[in-house]
């Protein structure tokens, strides 16, 4: 394959994994994350090279306008034409109402929904006159359900989650493939690990989503014919409640 593979929020974690996954299939993985991560984020492209695949690093406020069409504009550029973007920002918060001051919530919303808008919009404008492409935004349980503590998260994953639909119904007859994936469970991640403490006990049942596996149905969705296209999927360890 060539061309590039875009990830907005490549972390320790599933962004890594979904990197390194696209890399794995040929493509030009183009990690981002905020400027103060550039150590890690070279790290990671560096092990993907390391392995036989091609990674850049770019260290971008997702939120910052300029900032993402320049990335964009850049990667088309100096790498090749953009075949996947995935929006894989978190911004997790859990906080009463009453202590969720509206600096929190905004930034919550300018992470995970106002930075996703800038991500799809600038996709789209690479995609379109080519006709092709793929877009895959990562959703939470809290995308289709708001839970006690999470009102600021909730609010941007809903917000983040009607731009998919919107981009899919308009982006479809142009041959461009958007997808929500629904990640409804706890991810063996470096945050979890120091969260849980049977983490350990929780990986050995199953009972963890596995960031490779994610990666792996981000991938099988590349791939889809546009006959059977999947718009979204949710994906949760065997033994999560919903």
């Amino acid at each position: 394959m060539s061309g590039a593979a875009v990830i907005i929020g490549a972390g320790d974690a599933t962004g890594g994994a979904i990197a390194r996954a696209f890399a794995g299939e040929g493509y030009d993985a183009c990690v981002v994350r905020r400027p103060r991560h550039l150590d890690q984020l070279e790290a990671l492209a560096q092990g993907i090279r390391d392995t036989g695949g091609r990674a850049h690093a770019f260290g971008v406020d997702a939120r910052d306008e300029d900032q993402m069409t320049a990335l964009f504009d850049q990667v088309e550029a100096e790498i090749g034409p953009i075949e996947i973007m995935v929006f894989n920002i978190g911004a997790n918060v859990n906080l009463p109402i009453e202590e969720t001051s509206a600096r929190v919530y905004r930034k919550v919303w300018e992470m995970a929904a106002f930075a996703g808008f800038l991500a799809g919009r600038e996709a789209a404008r690479k995609m379109i006159p080519r006709e092709r492409g793929t877009v895959i935004f990562t959703g939470a349980t809290a995308s289709t359900r708001g839970g006690k503590g999470y009102a600021a998260f909730a609010g941007a994953k809903f917000a983040l989650r009607a731009l998919a639909q919107s981009m899919a119904r308009e982006l479809g007859p142009k041959n461009i493939h958007v997808a929500h994936a629904l990640i409804d469970g706890a991810i063996d991640s470096p945050f979890i690990r120091e969260l849980l403490p049977d983490v350990d006990a929780l990986r050995a049942q199953d009972r963890l989503l596995d960031p490779e596996a994610i990666a792996a149905a981000y991938v099988s969705l590349h791939h889809q014919p546009r006959t059977a296209w999947t718009h979204e999927l949710d994906l949760r360890p065997w033994a999560e409640t919903w």
